[in-house]
């Protein structure tokens, strides 16, 4: 057999298991059957709802995934499959790249030692494990490929976490001293919560409102932080401002979230009368790690808890909590020699403590063991998913310069270590004589003390949970001469509800305009952990005399109704610079991305003016953006400049280069992304929706910034 034939053949057995895959997702109690409650987007239910009989088969959902054919539509000519492979290796080097295949989930299935190209072996490996009657076919992947994590409240089945079982009747104390049984408040629900987690904190004003309705229902609302790290201050202050008195438990042993078996510090319990657990999971699907809509769609809790009171049991009786983990007891029996004082907090010094500290823009601190051993779990998701610390950029391969001047993802030996003593039995703490010496931080300017500060000239009101859209405002400078900026820093006075921001500079008597995002570049840009920029000595950028700032800022409600009037603090060089900094933006504007469509390819070429040197490359979307890549084309052919294999929303990082790149004129700029806007997309606003440019986050943009210099001549500006 050719090669070719084996990519169809490999193909074909992937879109099955991704049918499979997809079934058994939706197929919450495992019945054989994906019912309109599991699968709740009417549109896309009925379009797999071949039949209209009210349900969904596995061979439904396989026909439709495969595009209503199967086998009989391969190709079994193998002059056909020659044909398809020659079509597909555009550069006819034997090997098969991203751009040349752009189904992303075909793409990893073949790429086994995730290099970022297909070979012909592995083109046969992959065939050979496909056709074993005992695989499903999918191969191991490295532990360095790219995994796909999920936030949102997946649905689960109920018997497998404990529904029906009972409750231990649980003594606790609350937080006034008094003492408590589970058994003495009848129907309850119990939930985990936080005073510093984030999405517990954007759950807050939802509990608030919980609190008045279970009262109505005669329902006791008790409220669990198994946090030991958080003070008994930092809870009360959190529970006054949000007016809730429902009965609370510091549960700092972690007995109280142990018995329950709780995993995240937003997941919630019903219990009915006798202890029996009725429903467990999600408040509802309002929020997540790294999403927010305006409303629920699906109210978990609150159909579990009618259900109960009419003597039914709940149609979805368990789901995930998206929040942050627990580190409960553990049965583990591994060893380490990794210890605390001499490893650990050295790691998370270096890596975390930048933002992870008091004061620092990350909502907790990460300085002391309690506050480690407390987010145990968290830190070990987030650097297994490679969310944090925060780099997208495809790994440099081995062997290979790192290009990039502000790579802060963890070396393999850190990772590896930091997963050692995590997975450990004791975690061993070691010498305290070992611990590194502690790192002092500015109180408020990183960048020192700014020559000049433009500050948002207002207040704005951010409301306690939903949505916002983007908000504009602008602010008059009183500079009677221009001047040449060699640093700045944006501080929000409430870091917790802004999301990033973009600024630019407007010349005196010119026209200002509102999210003109595109067309142009930007001047500054803040988004958490890249709030500031001093630039290399002779390098500045222009500020006229007169100017008028605009900042056009996303905010999003962390659970508390809050006020920001964020500041721009401005470093002025003392002399005229050798070049002149300046942001372009290479947009894609004529988007249109179909509805359901998991990864929709937009491309865009841009011919190279002039030549142009390139000092960093911030790649922008919305909650639909799954990648983006920036490549040059020239008559050598094609170079990758930067590649974001999964790009975030949350993190709009700047990518520093370590050395200027020179884009020669009459090259090619190619930009290119893909969007997912399927249901399974957690952050999806309406996946029903054809989604077209536009500036809010329920729309869509593709734009490649590419921050850029240029010698300063006598007379620019």
């Amino acid at each position: 057999m050719k090669p070719a034939l084996f990519l169809l053949l490999a193909t074909a057995a992937s879109a099955q298991t991704a049918a499979d895959l997809a079934f058994q997702k939706y197929d919450a109690d495992q019945d054989g059957k994906v019912t309109p409650a599991e699968l709740t987007q009417t549109s896309i239910f009925k379009r797999y709802d071949l039949n209209g009989d009210g349900h969904i088969t596995l061979e439904e959902t396989r026909s439709v995934m495969n595009g209503s054919e199967t086998s009989s539509s391969m190709p079994t000519d193998l002059n056909q499959g020659r044909k398809l492979w020659q079509r597909l290796d555009q550069n006819k080097d034997g090997k098969l790249t991203r751009d040349e295949v752009p189904q992303s989930t075909v793409f990893a299935r073949f790429d086994l030692n995730n290099d970022g190209v297909i070979t012909q072996e592995e083109g046969k490996q992959v065939v050979q494990n496909a056709l074993k009657p005992s695989d499903a076919g999918t191969p191991a992947r490295s532990a360095s490929s790219t995994s796909v994590f999920t936030s949102g409240s997946k649905v689960l089945k109920g018997t497998e976490h404990g529904i029906g079982r009972q409750i231990a009747d649980v003594t606790f104390t609350d937080l006034t001293g008094g003492t408590h049984k589970l058994s003495e408040f009848k129907s309850a629900v119990i939930a985990m919560t936080s005073a510093t987690c984030p999405v517990s904190k954007t759950y807050l004003h939802s509990l608030t409102k919980l609190d008045t309705y279970l009262r109505e229902q005669n329902i006791a609302l008790l409220l669990v932080n198994p946090f030991a790290s958080e003070t008994a201050d930092e809870i009360k202050a959190q529970l006054t401002e949000a007016k809730i008195t429902a009965t609370y438990c510091h549960d700092q042993d972690k007995a109280f979230a142990s018995a329950l078996d709780a995993q995240t510090t937003t997941e919630v319990f019903l219990i009915d009368s006798k202890r029996t657990l009725i429903y467990r999971g999600a408040l509802d699907d309002q929020y997540g790690i790294d999403y927010s809509h305006d409303a629920p769609r699906s109210t978990y809790l609150r159909e579990a808890i009618v259900a109960m009171l009419a003597g039914r049991q709940p149609v979805i009786t368990a789901t995930a909590a998206p929040g942050c983990e627990l580190d409960l007891p553990s049965k583990n029996l591994t060893q380490t020699a990794v210890t605390y004082h001499r490893d650990v907090a050295r790691i998370l010094q270096q890596n975390c403590v930048t933002c992870h500290r008091d004061n620092g823009i990350a909502p907790f601190a990460l300085t002391d063991l309690d506050e480690v051993t407390d987010r145990a779990k968290v830190i070990k998701r987030v650097i297994t998913e490679g969310t944090m610390p925060p780099w997208f950029a495809a790994p440099v391969a081995e062997g290979k310069e790192n290009p990039w001047a502000n790579d802060c993802s963890l070396s393999r030996r850190d990772k590896a270590d930091l997963l050692d003593w995590l997975e450990s039995a004791n975690r061993p703490l070691g010498d305290p004589a070992d611990a590194p010496a502690p790192l002092v931080f500015e109180d408020e300017w990183t960048i020192g003390k700014p020559d000049l500060i433009v500050q948002l000239p207002r207040p704005v009101s951010i409301k306690a949970d939903g949505y916002m859209p983007y908000q504009f405002l602008t602010a008059q400078t009183t500079l009677t001469e221009d001047q040449w900026v060699s640093g700045y820093e944006i501080v929000p006075t409430d870091r917790t509800v802004v999301h990033h921001v973009i600024v630019n500079v407007h010349a005196k008597g010119g026209k200002v305009r509102d999210r003109d995002e595109g067309s142009s570049g930007y001047w500054a840009a803040y988004v958490p952990g890249n709030a500031s920029q001093v630039y290399p000595a002779g390098f500045a950028r222009k500020l006229h005399a007169g100017s008028t700032v605009s900042f056009q800022i996303h905010y999003t409600p962390s659970g508390k109704a809050t006020q920001d009037q964020l500041r721009m603090g401005l470093l002025f060089a003392k002399e005229p610079p050798r070049y002149i900094v300046e942001t372009i933006g290479v947009p894609k504007r004529k988007l249109s991305i179909p509805p359901g469509e998991a990864n929709h390819l937009e491309t865009h070429l841009q011919t190279v003016p002039s030549d142009l040197n390139v000092m960093a490359y911030m790649a922008h979307m919305h909650v639909r953006g799954k990648t983006f890549k920036y490549e040059l084309i020239t008559a050598d052919g094609t170079e990758t400049l930067l590649d974001i294999p999964r790009y975030d929303f949350n993190w709009q990082l700047r990518y520093d280069l370590a050395q200027p790149k020179v884009l020669p004129r009459g090259s090619q700029l190619k930009i290119t992304a893909h969007f997912d806007n399927s249901p399974a997309n957690q952050a999806n606003p309406d996946p029903t929706q054809t989604v077209k440019w536009g500036s809010q986050t329920y729309d869509e943009m593709m734009i490649g910034y590419i921050e850029t210099f240029r010698p300063l001549d006598a007379g620019a500006e």
